[in-house]
């Protein structure tokens, strides 16, 4: 398949692919900044190349030293995870330039997808319905102000080349969205080097809903069923479950049908989400993920499909192994988010050396983790330590499953979010399929939340 692959990330997903690449016989090699050089990928590599100081932008963001570490190993390809350069266009046309595959969809599909302006349009062009708000750029107040009027506050304000939450403000009324126009504007600038933003309308409590796709570079594309990511903070996900449990048969096609769509107007190839919100029965397309997601696990469970490995195969120019009548959907998985962070102290980050470390093991339990006993967690990455993923043959049966594992989690050293998920599968808002948007917002949740 490939002489040998470099990963191009660090923590949990870094990790996440090696043992792919392990199990698929692929020689691996890791990167690392000065703050990763004893981190639990590094050792997990069959090689690995230091890139740079802690700072991402000197490092993992460097694409000098990155393809330099692919070059110096005499790597053929560079998976990139997740974050960092996996969204990254020009950086694919490098590895392009280079010689070396880059794991992951065309650098023209990763463009148009990453451009949210574009793809609204194209996915209105095609009949995928988006969130009501502008069809193009938004420039002035004026502007800003005449889109408001016609759908309604609140507003949302994004930055067309945002994601994750940044780069987006809401304004719940004429007097607040000049603000939020320079704010997002500014965001855009400052992270994306973008500062184009566009205005739509705001749902203060829909659900998230999203499609995970694989294409091929034969022209073959399936659907792997619905996420639903609705449990976040400030935009930022931290629970995940497949299936989406309030999606019924007819709007699981319509979704399917949706996604397939979005995917082969753009020839995807390898692994994408179409991500969207639920507002009663009506589905708005919000952005297409170009890349693996971080809850990609919940997928394979119910699936049995490995994204990684297909994402590998796809690369390497192989044909899916497996035709849409081929995939079966089997029970429920749920995913939990173990950030380290304080959740009794609105969710700062908690760096700090795990003193204790044990994961829960047992049947249909799986952790994805990037620490280990004695690892260091520094501030200069995101707080992601592990994720704690279950199956149940019902969604009640997945949730008790999970209860257990995060009790047998065993986590000293920093403050995790273990004992906020045990208290949020513990209500009823949970346990009725709830958004739980009041529980876990600033001032609804944070009251209850000490830890255990």
């Amino acid at each position: 398949m490939f002489r040998k692959v470099l990963v191009a990330n660090r923590g949990e997903v870094a990790v996440r692919v090696l043992r792919a690449l392990r199990e698929l016989d692929i020689p691996s090699v890791a990167v690392y900044s000065e703050a990763d050089r004893d981190a639990l990928h590094v050792r997990l590599a069959d090689e690995a190349v230091a890139v740079g100081p802690a700072p991402a932008a000197q490092s993992y963001l460097d694409v000098d030293a990155v393809l330099a570490a692919c070059r110096k190993t005499g790597c053929d390809a560079l998976h990139p995870g997740y974050g960092f350069l996996s969204e990254n266009a020009g950086f694919a046309r490098l590895c392009a330039e280079a010689g070396i595959v880059f794991v992951g969809p065309s650098p023209q599909a990763i463009e148009v997808m990453g451009e949210k302006i574009r793809a609204r349009q194209l996915a209105t062009e095609i009949g995928v319905p988006v969130v009501p708000g502008s069809t193009g750029p938004v420039h002035t107040v004026d502007e800003a102000l005449e889109v408001a009027d016609r759908v309604g506050y609140p507003v949302a304000v994004k930055a067309s080349g945002g994601g994750g939450g940044i780069g987006f403000r809401v304004a719940h009324s004429h007097d607040e969205l000049a603000a939020a126009l320079d704010a997002a504007r500014a965001d855009g600038d400052r992270f994306f080097r973008n500062s184009t933003v566009y205005v739509e309308r705001y749902f203060d409590d829909p659900r998230h809903v999203e499609i995970q796709v694989l294409g091929d570079t034969h022209g073959n594309v399936v659907q792997l069923g619905q996420r639903d990511c609705s449990v976040q903070r400030r935009h930022q996900k931290l629970v995940e479950e497949s299936p989406a449990p309030t999606v019924d048969s007819r709007l699981r096609d319509q979704l399917s049908a949706y996604a397939l769509e979005l995917a082969r107007a753009i020839g995807y190839t390898s692994a994408g989400t179409i991500e969207g919100l639920l507002v009663g029965d009506e589905f708005f397309f919000l952005e297409m993920n170009t890349r693996l997601q971080v809850e990609h696990p919940v997928t394979e469970l119910v699936t049995g499909i490995d994204l990684v490995q297909e994402q590998l195969r796809i690369a390497a120019g192989r044909p899916l192994g497996f035709r849409q009548e081929d995939v079966v959907f089997r029970g429920v998985a749920i995913e939990c988010r173990i950030n380290a962070e304080a959740a009794h102290r609105q969710f700062i980050p908690s760096p700090g050396t795990i003193d204790r470390y044990r994961e829960p093991v047992g049947l249909e339990v799986r952790v994805d983790s990037g620490v280990e006993e004695g690892s260091v967690v520094t501030p200069f990455y995101d707080s992601l330590l592990a994720k704690v993923v279950v199956w149940g043959e019902s969604r009640e049966a997945a949730t008790a499953r999970m209860a257990e594992a995060l009790d047998a989690f065993e986590l000293e050293g920093v403050h995790s979010l273990i004992p906020f998920h045990r208290r949020l599968l513990a209500t009823e808002q949970w346990q009725a399929a709830g958004t739980c948007r009041d529980l876990v917002g600033d001032r609804g949740w944070l009251k209850q939340a000490e830890p255990a």
